[in-house]
């Protein structure tokens, strides 16, 4: 009402008594559109949620041997599927394989019970805090249409980012770091490269920041010893003043105002950067929680607690890829691929949940478990499972979720959503839901055509909240 009313008067004067700049940034003009278009912005509600961390592992992890406990594929392991299923479309096309057992031992875990194999034992012990979903289904049948529709609603390239369209929707509150950072777990590619975290058709300065795996996850963040601090400072303002004039005449051409931005940015995390990624500062007992003590935790725990310490920080949107490359992708061999990547981001996602409670972050933090697709509960080559696209697990923690709770299921061998289906779009849908956005109201007008993240089809999962 202020900002509308007075020509928007009575909204900075309510900012400047509160003496909150990023207020004053978010509440923009008449018409509610920030000077910053990183500003933090204003949500439609109270939502629970302030920043996200999406833990996704890259090449489909099997549900079946991790979160859905199946005792049928036991029993009729060796057996062709039978003849009251529907045979799949999968993607190597073995549909007449027999069933393979799951060597996995199973166990109820905490207060609430949830089955969880002794492949995630540390992440057994935080069960409580889980929604595990196990219902959910994707469009994408093979990598490069999975990793693209989870993570841009489309099995084809060129729509925007989940993270682009939340920094589009809240902005971040650090103006001095990206609002939406990704971190890898190894120099290997994702699926589909920087689309995977691109902006698409929306400003280009609403993509994802690659973070390199490594000690220096920031390259060149450090000036050369012979260029202090003024000469920088002299140097940006100059190249500033250059590139404004060369922007006023090509008002259209995000990708010129995103690179300046980038420039002022890269400044701006020069002083503050440093001192976000330095997990020196943080006590051993801390390190050791998140199992960066191992070999085989070090590198994903070193991931999750820099991603703690970017939330904390005001990050809006932090995406960690376990298994970059498609490495959870298991069409043969299953047990010795699986065992490793379990071993490497069990106790650093656990000790990810039980650091942000013990500081409160947990609360306003959702985490977000899962991969492109699951695994069929037919073999392939032997000792390897397909990918299955038609009913798969992932699970959310924080962030107004209700913990220690079941939404959905899939039928009595794990191969097909049965109960509360919830498409990638429901998925997309639910994330702003927590964080307090209507995903039909956040609208991105592109060519004439009004784009909103589910492309229209999505529904939030409101089982999956706190009553």
């Amino acid at each position: 009402m202020l900002r509308r009313g007075g020509a928007g008067f009575g909204a900075v004067a309510l900012a400047s008594l509160m003496g909150d700049r990023s207020l004053l940034a978010a509440l923009g003009d008449a018409d509610g559109k920030p000077a910053d278009p990183m500003a933090a912005k204003l949500p439609h509600s109270l939502g629970k949620a302030k920043n996200v961390i999406f833990l996704f592992m890259e090449g489909g992890p099997s549900h079946l041997d991790l979160f859905d406990y199946k005792p049928l594929v036991n029993k009729l392991a060796g057996q062709p599927l039978p003849d009251s299923f529907p045979r799949p479309v999968t993607a190597m096309g073995e549909q007449n394989s027999p069933i393979l057992e799951s060597k996995r031992s199973w166990k109820q875990h905490g207060q609430s019970g949830l089955w969880v194999s002794d492949w995630m034992p540390h992440v057994g012990g935080v069960a409580d805090d889980l929604c595990v979903i196990r219902s959910c289904v994707s469009d994408g049948i093979n990598h490069a249409g999975g990793v693209c529709q989870m993570n841009t609603g489309s099995v084809f390239g060129g729509r925007p980012s989940l993270g682009a369209w939340v920094s589009y929707g809240l902005g971040t509150e650090n103006q001095n770091l990206p609002g939406f950072v990704v971190i890898k777990d190894s120099n290997s590619m994702v699926v589909n490269g920087v689309r995977a975290w691109g902006s698409g058709f929306m400003p280009a300065g609403y993509q994802g920041t690659l973070f390199e795996p490594g000690d220096e996850p920031i390259s060149f963040l450090n000036n050369p010893k012979d260029v202090s601090n003024r000469r920088q400072q002299n140097k940006l303002d100059f190249l500033g003043e250059i590139n404004r004039r060369h922007e006023a005449e090509r008002t259209s051409n995000t990708d010129l105002e995103a690179r300046i931005r980038s420039y002022e940015l890269a400044f701006r995390m020069q002083a503050n950067a440093p001192e976000a990624i330095d997990l020196d500062e943080e006590p051993e007992h801390i390190k050791q929680l998140y199992g960066m003590d191992q070999k085989e935790t070090e590198t994903y725990g070193r991931n999750c607690l820099l991603a703690r310490r970017l939330v904390e920080r005001g990050v809006r949107f932090v995406q960690l890829y376990s298994g970059a490359g498609s490495k959870w992708d298991s069409h043969s061999n299953i047990e010795d691929k699986h065992s490793k990547l379990c071993a490497a981001v069990d106790k650093p996602i656990a000790g990810l949940i039980q650091d942000l409670k013990q500081r409160g972050l947990l609360d306003e933090t959702l985490v977000i478990w899962g991969g492109e697709f699951g695994r069929t509960p037919m073999s392939e080559k032997g000792d390897g499972r397909d990918h299955n696209p038609t009913g798969f697990t992932m699970w959310m923690a924080g962030g107004g979720v209700q913990g220690g709770h079941y939404v959905g299921a899939t039928d009595e061998l794990g191969l097909y959503a049965v109960e509360d289906k919830v498409h990638v779009h429901d998925l997309h849908a639910t994330v702003l839901y927590l964080l307090g956005v209507d995903h039909t109201k956040l609208i991105y007008n592109h060519k004439g055509r009004p784009e909103r993240v589910d492309l229209n089809e999505g529904h939030p999962m409101k089982k999956v909240a706190l009553a």
